[in-house]
Order: C-alpha cells, then structure tokens, then sequence
C-alpha cells in the first residue's frame, strides 16, 4: 500500500513530520542569525542597531524559507504526489 495524504492517519503523521523539520530549520535560522550578527560584531567592531535587526532578519527568513521548501519537497515525494503528478508509477518500472 504507498503512502496517500488522502488518509487521515498517514496526512497526520506527514504532516507532524513536516512541522518538526520546520521547527528545526527554525532553530538552525535563529542559530545562524545570532551567530552572523555576533561574528560581524567581532570583526568590524560596533556598527548601528538597525544593521544588525535587518541582517538578523534577512538570514533568519532566508534560512526559515529554505527550510520550509525542502520540508514541502520531503513530503510531497514521502507522500507519493510526485509520482501521481508525473503520471508514472515507481512500482511499474524496471
């Protein structure tokens, strides 16, 4: 039997995935914006509060948004929706 988001048990379980690896990229985005905004304050010195807020939020949602996209690639192929949308079938190959 493949693995269907039409079941409310496996869109459950997908889904619960899904948001612990968005969790994670959560805190791998948090983790890599305090760690750039100390590692340039280690090396240029001090600089404006504002430059720091935007770099902070310009790596943290860089990195939230590229978690976020592999997360949604992980489960529509987990799930089986690739292969239903590319008409093929993975069992049907040689």
């Amino acid at each position: 039997m493949k693995p269907n988001l039409d079941d409310p048990d496996y869109a459950r379980l997908a889904w619960r995935r899904y948001r612990r690896m968005f969790g994670i990229a959560a805190l791998a985005a948090l983790a890599s914006s305090v760690a750039a905004v100390i590692g340039l304050y280690v090396s240029v010195g001090a600089f404006q509060l504002h430059a720091s807020i935007a770099m902070a939020i310009g790596i943290g949602l860089s990195v939230l948004l590229a978690g976020a996209l592999m997360g949604l690639i992980f489960l529509s192929s987990g799930s089986g929706h690739d292969a239903r949308a590319d008409g093929s079938n993975r069992d049907d190959r040689d």
